[in-house]
């Protein structure tokens, strides 16, 4: 076991995290970007890893990369990223704004592997976090347990892994190898075909009526071949998004400003208004995608995947199948009539999205710091009390305070703008005090029971 000691720690190398990376490489410190590390679980980075289906798209413009928006001159571009592998010509020529997600997921795999002063660290998962204090009870920084028993400790520490995935309760009963979230869909849909009854194709239910749900559903059909895939959904239908270029407005890094000014109550309306811009809808070119294929079943006379609206799940459990072993049996109940009917299936796939409670990390450390409540600012930095030195920052959970574009990457390079500016004037106001975490100290030590 051994403790490294750094100035700010970022978790998850995700897009929120490699924006903000790129803007401590291009904030003029490198003495700073230089004592700055990425902790990435997983042994590379891929954006939406599960869902890298070879036709996706995203429904986010290029130009709204990690750092356009904020320095159209960056070599961190997308733009340079298809230059430096040949690769632009041939994008332009496609005449669209909209890269596969697949090409997004390689760019952000390139800027991480561009970076010249920030270190990624892969492999690593993050997992016990304790808050440092110093002798008059003021927050120092914080100490990162890895997986393979080193820690990290820190003096800013940026959380941004993103949400956890919902998965309603009605579910909970049944095997975890009958359920599968989107966010695992790549991973795990292999074995799930192996569920199938002897001699049938799989028989899968999606369950939600959103993007990601519509994405496995589509999928499905080439992933378990000659399946027949049911979606189940509580709206009337699969819709568009409901979005024009004055509501595209509402996505401006600098209407950021306008919500986090407005009183909590206007705040709850405009995020319920601008629901249906991100959420409980489709790209509306997918949506026809799909349309046509349902069509061209039906007129060849395939058998057709169903799409049923009005429809809620009240149960769900496993019984005895009739050709041998077992099945999900869910209670559908139409909301139309209220009547309930059991719907059959070898394997549930859950598009229910993620669940808008704060990251069960950050709950736990700020239970662990006894924080009344997680206050974030203008620059997403934590209320930690007065006097605090070291600072935690949250990237993609503050849709509440920040506005409902806070997850998206549309506002990633103005964003990391905001902390860096953030970390710098911070260190700026202490540096004299020599207000750094010391990993030699001994009541460093002494807090993470880590041997002198």
């Amino acid at each position: 076991m051994s403790v490294h000691d750094v100035e700010i720690v970022m978790i998850g190398a995700g897009p929120s995290n490699l924006a903000l990376a790129v803007a401590l490489e291009e904030c003029g410190s490198p003495e700073v970007a230089g004592r700055a590390l990425i902790i990435e679980q997983h042994e590379d980075v891929k954006w939406q890893r599960n869902l890298l289906l070879p036709w996706a798209r995203s429904q986010v413009s290029y130009v709204k990369d990690l750092v356009t928006l904020r320095n159209p001159r960056s070599r961190f571009s997308f733009l340079n990223f298809l230059h430096e592998r040949g690769e632009l010509d041939e994008f332009v020529n496609l005449s669209t704004f909209n890269p596969f997600r697949w090409q997004l997921s390689a760019y952000q795999q390139w800027v991480a592997d561009s970076l010249e002063h920030v270190q990624v660290r892969y492999g690593a998962r993050a997992g016990d976090i304790l808050p440092i204090y110093g002798e008059d009870s003021t927050v120092l920084g914080f100490a990162v347990s890895l997986s393979n028993g080193d820690t990290v400790i820190c003096r800013d520490l940026i959380i941004g892994a993103g949400r956890d995935a919902s998965v309603p309760p009605v579910f909970a009963g049944l095997p975890a190898e009958r359920v599968v979230h989107s966010s695992q869909y790549g991973s795990r849909v292999a074995a799930v075909n192996a569920l199938a009854q002897p001699g049938r194709p799989l028989r899968p239910v999606v369950v939600g009526g959103a993007q990601s749900a519509a994405e496995v559903f589509m999928a499905l059909h080439q992933d378990a071949p000659g399946s027949s895939p049911m979606m189940l959904m509580r709206s009337i239908g699969l819709k568009d998004y409901q979005t024009s270029k004055f509501v595209n407005a509402l996505f401006f890094p600098s209407f950021v400003d306008e919500f986090y000014a407005m009183s909590e109550p206007t705040r709850v309306k405009v995020l319920e208004e601008m629901r249906l811009t991100n959420y409980a809808g489709l790209a509306a070119p997918f949506l026809d995608e799909l349309y046509t294929m349902i069509y061209r079943q039906k007129m060849l006379g395939q058998p057709v995947s169903a799409i049923r609206g009005l429809t809620e799940i009240v149960g769900a459990r496993m019984e005895p199948a009739a050709g041998g072993g077992e099945e999900v049996v869910l209670d559908v109940r139409d909301l139309r009539t209220d009547r309930v009917e059991p719907v059959r299936c070898d394997a549930v796939f859950l598009g229910t999205g993620y669940d808008q409670r704060m990251p069960a990390m950050v709950r736990r450390l700020t239970e662990a710091m006894k924080l009344p409540e997680v206050s974030v600012n203008r620059s997403y930095r934590v209320d930690l009390g007065e006097g605090a030195r070291g600072g935690l920052y949250l990237q993609g959970v503050n849709e509440a305070t920040h506005g409902i574009s806070d997850s998206l990457i549309s506002v990633l390079a103005h964003r990391s703008a905001h902390i860096v500016g953030d970390v710098l004037q911070r260190r700026a106001d202490t540096e004299a005090g020599g207000a750094d975490v010391d990993t030699s100290s001994a009541a460093t030590r002494a807090q993470l029971a880590v041997p002198a």
